[in-house]
């Protein structure tokens, strides 16, 4: 063989041995569904389809929790709560898949009688089979070994830790300690005890939590999104509509593409910047693939 030759073929074997690497690292890109419209019940499907469908995470008998913001005593235009339309969607696409029950709950931050009737998601709910909305049971948190780096352990709720599959539905807006509040921060509602205690070290905190309660799938309300004085709200004025929903199976990038909205960067986020390093999903924007749904 002339020595051209041999390096022809050397070349050729040399780039067929990396190319599976680089169709693996490439298959293994995060992936972001950004769906847009008035009407926010397709929107939400819209970006789940985007993704593959609620079939990819939920499977025929499932128990799914579906956890949505209902901390705060707001109606649904105040941006303060996951938009009900939202919920219902997501809903109804796991039960299409075959969810055999589907739990939502949240541990609110006020009343909750109060909170759960004013989100309007029990309303939106009623009458829909096998699903379950309830408000937490205290006897329910369990004391759960996190091992973490500031947490240790801590009470969570038992459901959330007993479902087959976790939906994490957040609303995204503005949060005065966090700068805002968005997928990470909304498993806060499943920790029990004084949640004030966390905010000493509340990216550490919240990325103990989410690294022992996974959410299988984020998908983040930002129909309508609270810019200022947040995370209660309380004035119109305050309120941006978007009219987008944004999914995606890694939690830490749909927080980081959600910054975006509110004319930040992932980087500006101590609680995103801590869950990417502590491995819990990527926050590079020139590593997530976006996709416009």
């Amino acid at each position: 063989m002339k020595r051209r030759d041999f390096l022809k073929a050397t070349l050729s074997t040399l780039l067929a041995s990396q190319l599976p690497s680089r169709l693996m690292a490439q298959s293994g890109q995060p992936v972001v569904a950004v769906a847009e419209g008035t009407d926010h019940a397709a929107v939400t499907r819209r970006a789940v389809a985007a993704l593959g469908g609620m079939k990819v995470v939920v499977k025929p008998g499932n128990t799914v929790v579906v956890k949505p913001n209902i901390g705060w005593d707001r109606k649904p235009e105040y941006a303060a709560n996951t938009n009900p339309v939202v919920i219902k969607a997501v809903i109804e696409e796991c039960l299409a898949a075959g969810a055999k029950k589907v739990k939502i709950f949240d541990n609110t931050c006020a009343d909750p009688r109060r909170c759960y009737e004013n989100s309007g998601i029990p309303a939106i709910l009623k009458g829909m089979k096998n699903v379950e909305v309830k408000h937490v049971e205290n006897e329910r948190f369990k004391k759960t070994t996190l091992n973490g780096r500031f947490l240790k352990d801590w009470p969570l709720y038992d459901e959330a830790l007993a479902a087959d599959v976790f939906i994490n539905v957040p609303i995204a807006k503005h949060h005065s300690l966090t700068g805002l509040t968005l997928g990470l921060k909304n498993l806060m509602g499943i920790m029990g005890e004084n949640r004030g205690h966390i905010h000493r070290s509340i990216e550490d905190a919240l990325a103990d939590v989410n690294s022992r309660v996974k959410s299988h799938l984020v998908i983040i309300d930002a129909t309508r999104v609270l810019t200022a004085h947040g995370p209660q709200g309380g004035s119109l004025k305050d309120v941006k509509v978007l009219n987008k929903v944004i999914a995606s199976r890694d939690i830490v990038a749909a927080d980081a593409y959600a910054t975006t909205l509110f004319g930040m960067n992932p980087r500006d986020l101590s609680t995103t910047v801590t869950a990417h390093k502590r491995g819990l999903g990527e926050m590079d924007l020139n590593k997530i693939k976006v996709i416009k749904a």
